[in-house]
């Protein structure tokens, strides 16, 4: 595991905590937030708890405090919700049955409010524009606005803004990067602008920390299949660094994506999917100028089933 000062702090700061992973997922959106008198999603919450002790037994170094550890989840073309745990070995577990009625959802991110190294709930933006925020494990949804249909891309970042908690990120029509600060509620800010010309990326995404700074950053694919690094700066009024390339060859995949930590080291990954449908882990190193590891295939195949993932 790649040490820096970032990491450290955040760990320092949960060290008085126990080591808990709580994998889950609640429907949001109350029923006006999906078709006229149609049923709300749903979803279970499965949950596994990794104690600081079984680090050397699942051969991993995270703790608490260190990048954030998710599920994936994938809603397939039929409404159906699915869930993948880590399985302590640089992988995903089977999948479960996580919920239904997921037809009308647009966009889904997950989100964590008090930098506890797991999201709190989710954000998701239904067909007709509406954003709502739900909890894990409550019926209870927080409408947050109207007029979100005017973004292409959606997903929360982790923590850009320089707060404790997670924010949001969306980029509109015209290609105009806006990023909404968390409070920590499931409310956001008023947007701030963070850049024009993000219409040269199909994907954008991130979870965390990839440089080993302790700032959380993101990566965008061009449309030539080029990766690039944009670091994070800790400063909502300018977020991130000038990009830096990754590498090229990322056409090969239809969708990137973060959730946060996959092989439990404590560092942020990234999982892509490719056009036949098989998943691959690119671990993070926590190195600026080389922030992945060479992919790693964590599924065979029937990936491209789902319309969304997150």
């Amino acid at each position: 595991m790649a040490k820096s000062s970032g990491l450290n702090t955040r760990r320092a700061l949960a060290r008085a905590t126990a080591a808990a992973l709580t994998a889950a997922l609640v429907a949001t959106g109350a029923s006006t937030a999906v078709a006229a008198d149609g049923p709300t999603p749903t979803a279970t919450r499965p949950h596994v708890e990794v104690k600081p002790t079984d680090s050397s037994k699942f051969g991993s170094t995270a703790l608490p405090g260190d990048a954030q550890i998710n599920p994936v989840f994938g809603v397939d073309g039929q409404g159906d919700l699915w869930g993948y745990l880590p399985d302590f070995e640089g992988g995903l577990d089977s999948r479960f049955l996580a919920g239904s009625y997921w037809e009308t959802t647009r966009a889904v991110t997950q989100v964590d409010h008090n930098a506890d190294s797991e999201s709190d709930g989710l954000w998701q933006v239904t067909v007709d524009g509406q954003l709502y925020y739900g909890a894990w494990n409550s019926e209870d949804h927080l409408f947050v606005g109207n007029g979100w249909k005017i973004y292409n891309q959606l997903f929360s970042p982790a923590n850009v803004g320089g707060a404790a908690a997670d924010d949001l990120l969306a980029r509109d029509g015209s290609g105009v990067l806006w990023l909404y600060l968390g409070y920590g509620n499931g409310k956001l800010t008023q947007r701030y602008k963070v850049g024009s010309g993000w219409n040269a990326y199909t994907h954008i995404t991130g979870k965390g920390d990839l440089t080993g700074d302790g700032k959380d950053d993101i990566v965008a694919k061009d449309k030539s299949g080029v990766l690039w690094l944009y670091k994070g700066t800790g400063n909502y009024k300018a977020p991130f660094s000038s990009r830096a390339r990754v590498g090229g060859g990322w056409n090969t995949y239809n969708n990137i994506v973060s959730v946060g930590d996959i092989d439990i080291d404590g560092i942020t990954d990234l999982v892509a999917r490719n056009k036949s449908g098989a998943l691959y882990l690119y671990k993070g190193t926590g190195n600026g100028s080389a922030p992945f590891s060479s992919p790693v295939k964590i599924g065979s195949g029937g990936w491209n089933s789902y319309r969304l993932m997150f």
